[in-house]
């Protein structure tokens, strides 16, 4: 594996990853980080539609968190979804089978919370042989102890640290195209 495969994004070998960002999960989160990290998996979304990069959503235990928040749905209307019970997304048969069957394997990944779902997705997804891409800016844990303490965990692990700006940035590859007009406006 050469170092640009690993650590540059390409936009036919990635997935956007978006794990839990569900409505009553979200009540329980500081209030400025949570609107930090729904701009920012906004800005994603927004840049993963625009570039063909295919999007999937889990849910962890819908009936007791509520589903997906309805402003980050409407930004990816084509995306997967996929309810879970075990932390890991990796956990549930459809899809790992869905990640298998797209061939792709650069995974960015936004969502919450850090320590829990979050770090035991990117760990089983690492250990299946993708390149992981933790979007720092773009999860959050109710404790920013726990999401430092998962975040070192996972570069520990192998995963890429990454923010917004550069996982766009990295997507587009260069300036001057129509999709870089759309999408330099999402993070001025």
């Amino acid at each position: 594996m050469s170092i640009t495969s690993k650590f540059l994004l390409n936009p036919a070998r990635a997935v956007l990853l978006v794990i839990d960002v569900q409505e009553r999960l979200c009540a329980a989160m500081d209030q400025n980080a949570l609107q930090q990290l729904t701009k920012n998996a906004g800005i994603l979304l927004e840049s993963a539609v625009e570039l063909n990069v295919p999007i999937i959503f889990t849910e962890q235990y819908v009936k007791g968190l509520g589903p997906t928040l309805a402003e980050l749905k409407s930004k990816a209307p084509a995306a997967s979804y996929h309810e879970k019970m075990s932390f890991s997304c990796c956990g549930n048969a459809a899809f790992m089978q869905q990640l298998k069957d797209s061939s792709r394997t650069q995974i960015i990944v936004s969502g919450m919370e850090t320590h829990v779902c979050v770090l035991q997705t990117v760990i089983d997804l690492l250990a299946e042989g993708f390149d992981v891409h933790a979007v720092k800016d773009a999860v959050m844990s109710r404790s920013n102890d726990n999401k430092q303490t998962a975040m070192e965990a996972m570069l520990l692990a192998g995963a890429v640290p990454t923010s917004t700006e550069s996982v766009v940035f990295q997507l587009l590859k260069v300036a001057g195209t129509d999709s870089f007009k759309k999408l330099a406006k999402l993070i001025k």
